[in-house]
């Protein structure tokens, strides 16, 4: 976040995405970005950096960055920073925003995912399977209203501010 530069239009032009693991075995994660998300994507087994480049990336949000004209932001994870998947966003011509490594997490689609948990968990019954955990998820993730997302992609602005002011510490974010 330090030396990050909001200029107009910037938050409306960036992709976040993440891949979080809700049960071993079990990975899923999507993108959203200012008036739009991607749909939820799942991958059974391990997800290593070629898995992510080949099944992720490429056929996924690859066309959709490029379709919306948008800017990545990824965590520092190990899949998404390994030599094969940086030098694919460069020969894809894929900007990526610079993220610290042990930065605070201050990306937006962190809150969505916890929306995303909270409406899973509110569940009756709540899921008792991989398959109706996967259902769960991409219902619930089409759910969560787009104004939501963009109210959080709306209050970076003062994410950012609040951090700098805690000199990198704890926020009310």
């Amino acid at each position: 976040v330090y030396g990050v530069v909001w200029v107009s239009g910037l938050l409306m032009s960036m992709l976040w995405i993440e891949w979080p693991m809700v049960v071993v075995g079990l990975w899923y994660g999507a993108g959203v970005c200012y008036g739009q998300r991607t749909q939820v994507h799942f991958i059974d087994g391990i997800l290593n950096a070629q898995r992510y480049r080949d099944e992720i990336l490429r056929p996924i949000f690859v066309p959709f960055i490029h379709d919306h004209h948008l800017m990545l932001q990824h965590d520092n994870a190990r899949p998404h920073v390994a030599r094969i998947c940086t030098q694919f966003l460069e020969a894809e011509n894929i900007p990526v925003l610079a993220w610290p490594a042990y930065s605070p997490d201050m990306s937006p689609i962190e809150h969505v995912w916890d929306a995303l948990d909270r409406r899973i968990r509110q569940r009756v019954p709540v899921p008792a399977n991989i398959q109706q955990l996967r259902t769960a998820i991409e219902e619930e993730w089409t759910n969560i209203p787009q104004a939501t997302i963009n109210n959080l992609i709306n209050s970076m602005r003062r994410r950012c501010v609040a951090l700098r002011e805690a000199n990198g510490g704890h926020t009310k974010y």
